[in-house]
């Protein structure tokens, strides 16, 4: 018998002894994180986030004032989710540090890869959007302008949904654990967005669709987060407390703010305007927030380890 063997503690029982080891505990090495917390910049990829889901769903906003009737709701819309894919793309490549390395990205698509599609969809959706907003300013080309809307429109939620897809489809786990769910708030939060700046910059007898809008997607938003806290178990923790807590609650309490002013007050021009910027600084801090928690949760190694042997037992 070894030195350790015989300092074992031992209890016997019906099949012999049984060594009595204390359930290890969770430790890392050094205390350092289990995997490598993403080197993103929160104001270039939470902005690339926010501004790509305005824009995309914008677009889906912009054509249905077009075929409603709503035209300056309709040109105003056009025109907002241009200059948001414009400053989503500026965000993208600041990040990456210089333009050659978005346009390394358009050399292979890649279908299994949300980074590869993401910047083909950007690619296509850019200049629909700029076309569709051309034509809506100038009164010029209008069957382009036309197409520009159309197609704009068909990939507006690709574009404003997918980012939820790239960011559950990395190993961080406050977005990998709520995979189901990302993708989805993405777009509710694009969509309430998209509502606001529609009550922002359009006439109030021209946004009864987005005030309607807006509480679906206020509801929607607060159904999502609530269900990828439960998923998450004890990573939940990332998005409730800390910086992230404290955007995630302002995001909840902003948009429902929102929403609710929309729906009562929403055909006054004064509170229709505060609305919108209400909703719209609910989305900001949904993606802020929701980045925070990511970046949280990959510091910190309890959260990568404890779900794994969770998971594991079960």
């Amino acid at each position: 018998m070894t030195s350790a063997e015989s300092s074992t503690p031992k209890v016997r029982g019906r099949r012999g002894d049984r060594p009595m080891v204390p359930k290890a505990e969770f430790g890392s090495y050094y205390g350092r994180p289990v995997i490598k917390a993403p080197s993103w910049a929160s104001r270039d990829i939470a902005g690339y986030f926010f501004l790509g889901g305005l824009a995309g769903a914008g677009s889906v906003f912009a054509a249905a004032a077009h075929v409603t009737g709503r035209p300056r709701t309709a040109t105003a819309m056009k025109v907002s989710s241009l200059a948001a894919v414009s400053l989503s793309a500026a965000a993208l490549i600041h990040d990456l540090g210089r333009p050659a390395r978005f346009a390394n990205m358009l050399r292979v698509i890649k279908p299994t890869s949300p980074m590869s599609v993401g910047s083909w969809l950007l690619s296509a959706y850019g200049p629909a959007a700029g076309a569709a907003a051309a034509s809506a300013v100038t009164g010029r080309l209008p069957r382009i302008g036309a197409l520009g809307t159309g197609t704009a429109a068909l990939l507006g939620p690709a574009v404003a949904s997918y980012t939820g897809v790239l960011a559950a489809d990395t190993a961080v786990p406050a977005w990998h654990g709520a995979h189901r769910e990302l993708p989805h708030l993405f777009a509710a939060s694009a969509t309430a967005a998209a509502a606001g700046m529609a009550l922002v910059v359009g006439p109030p007898g021209e946004n009864g669709p987005a005030r309607w809008a807006a509480g679906l997607a206020a509801l929607a938003d607060t159904a999502l987060s609530t269900a990828a806290e439960r998923r998450l178990g004890m990573v939940a923790e990332t998005w409730r407390e800390g910086r992230a807590g404290t955007l995630l609650r302002t995001a909840r309490t902003l948009t429902l703010t929102g929403a609710a002013g929309a729906a009562v007050l929403g055909h006054r021009r004064g509170a229709a305007v505060a609305s919108g910027l209400a909703l719209l600084a609910g989305s900001v801090c949904t993606r802020f927030g929701v980045f925070a928690a990511g970046i949280a949760s990959a510091e910190d190694p309890r959260y990568t380890v404890v779900p794994q042997r969770e998971r594991a037992v079960r």
